[in-house]
């Protein structure tokens, strides 16, 4: 229904707008005005709504979307516990087990190798 014209003007509401998320009121285009990290907040519940500007009425049903955040590898793996002190009885065989250690990662494990630890 949007002509174009600037009749028609875009409302943005729910979690983060107007604070991580904008909309520019004349073409609908929404943009996030800060830096997005998944493992602060995944998603993201926003609705947007078309009035026209003249009356303020509505031009449509309100429509709510989620936006979900993908992960990126900035989080480096650690160490459950430590500092880790391990001993090797001298001549022990090739492949001798001499130690287990764990580590986690905060990344997302399904969403690519972001929290592959090696």
């Amino acid at each position: 229904m949007d002509r174009g014209d600037g009749s028609i003007k875009y409302i943005l509401s729910g979690e983060g707008a107007g604070i991580v998320f904008t909309i520019d009121d004349t073409t609908g285009d929404i943009h996030a005005i800060q830096r997005l990290d998944r493992e602060e907040r995944a998603q993201y519940t926003l609705r947007a709504q078309a009035l026209d500007r003249r009356t303020g009425r509505p031009m449509e049903p309100e429509s709510e979307f989620i936006i979900k955040i993908q992960d990126i590898n900035d989080n480096e793996p650690k160490f459950l516990d430590g500092p880790y002190v391990a001993t090797v009885p001298e001549m022990s065989p090739v492949g001798t087990s001499v130690i287990q250690v764990t580590a986690t990662d905060a990344d997302d494990p399904t969403y690519g190798n972001s929290a592959r630890v090696v």
